[in-house]
């Protein structure tokens, strides 16, 4: 009988492509399993989850909107609303599809998920990306089967029976990472002769960075530093044309193909999402990190700072780096010691097989409810 799997989530890259990347490790030990997607509305797993082969189905779901306006108060009061309606959905969905097995990576999406699961007895496991969880997968540990952890100390969060520590699911062409520099550079348009800095502030965009970025780019190409640099898709249509063409800056909205961008890189400017970090360790690229103030929990701080305590990253906050990340850049992209000495840190920390110890611990749910 054919076996099906739910994965639910989304919202930012960092949810996205483990949730994919999940998938994927899953359908290469069972082929011919079904897989759906549960996203929400409107959110970039609707348009990236079809793009990687796979269906999806959208919630009209969102989160608590902490900025305070008088159209977010508005929004907030409608939240328990939408919450009751995405459980119905999801309960509907979860009937249709009559999953084996359903996954959740975080994001608006999976906690209605997860929740209508647990309460229809469906075998589920929560994969948790972060240091610090957030607060829908700390009330969902108690209920859920199996929780796949990244970091170290968790039990204060999650029962330790049902603790795995298995890392953070990767794009599987960076696990084994063969660097050609010379495809690189062409594709980027850049000289392979020249040192090069990569700025990638989140698959969304980092107004924070980009600003900072903005304060000293000239200064890069006088000094013979190449910039590839990710912008976001909102910030790039606001980016002047006078950057986009500068010559030695190669500016994005979005980058696909991560794997030249990481070939080519000297040093890396980026937030601290699970997945940016869990990526870095892997490829062992130097690196700065500016965590968001704007996340839950504020745990990207928490990420960064596990990297930082192990000399593989330097972090600077968000309120500082319009005055300390152009010094940072240039300190670290002329250093080849401590570059190196990070690069060495950075790969003890890396855990470059989580899709497949994921997808280990999925078959044994499914196996287990057989």
């Amino acid at each position: 009988m054919t076996k099906r799997m739910i994965v639910s989530g989304g919202g930012t890259g960092g949810h996205i492509f483990p949730a994919i990347a999940i998938a994927n490790a899953v359908r290469e030990q069972i082929p011919d399993i079904e897989i759906l997607f549960v996203g929400a509305k409107g959110r970039m797993e609707m348009k990236r989850v079809p793009e990687a082969g796979f269906a999806i189905e959208g919630l009209d779901i969102y989160g608590l909107q902490r900025k305070i306006t008088l159209k977010n108060l508005f929004e907030n009061l409608k939240l328990p609303f939408r919450l009751w309606k995405s459980m119905r959905r999801a309960r509907q969905i979860l009937r249709e599809f009559s999953p084996d097995v359903v996954v959740g990576v975080g994001g608006y999406a999976s906690a209605p998920t997860l929740r209508a699961a647990v309460s229809m007895k469906i075998p589920t496991l929560i994969q948790e990306q972060n240091s610090y969880p957030g607060i829908s997968n700390r009330l969902l540990a108690g209920k859920v089967n199996k929780i796949c952890v990244a970091y170290e100390h968790l039990e204060k969060f999650f029962p330790a029976e049902k603790i795995t520590k298995t890392g953070n699911p990767i794009r599987k062409d960076l696990v084994d990472l063969q660097i050609d520099k010379d495809e690189a550079c062409r594709f980027f348009e850049l000289n392979p002769t020249k040192k090069t800095l990569a700025v990638i502030g989140g698959s969304l965009g980092s107004r924070t960075i980009n600003e900072s970025v903005v304060s000293f780019c000239k200064e890069l190409t006088a000094n013979n530093i190449q910039l590839i640099w990710q912008t976001g898709e909102y910030y790039y249509k606001q980016l002047p044309q006078k950057y986009k063409e500068m010559q030695g800056i190669t500016v994005f909205p979005f980058i696909s193909r991560m794997d030249l961008l990481y070939g080519i890189a000297d040093v890396i400017v980026s937030r601290a999402g699970a997945l940016s970090i869990s990526e870095l360790c892997v490829v062992g690229k130097p690196c700065i990190l500016i965590p968001s103030p704007n996340v839950s929990e504020d745990h990207q701080t928490k990420n960064a700072s596990v990297l930082s305590q192990a000399g593989a990253a330097i972090l600077i906050a968000d309120n500082q780096a319009k005055e300390k990340l152009k010094s940072a850049v240039f300190e670290l992209i002329n250093d080849e010691q401590h570059c190196e000495e990070m690069s060495i840190n950075l790969k003890k920390l890396a855990l470059p097989h989580a899709s497949k110890a994921i997808a280990d611990e999925v078959i044994k749910l499914i196996e287990n409810e057989k």
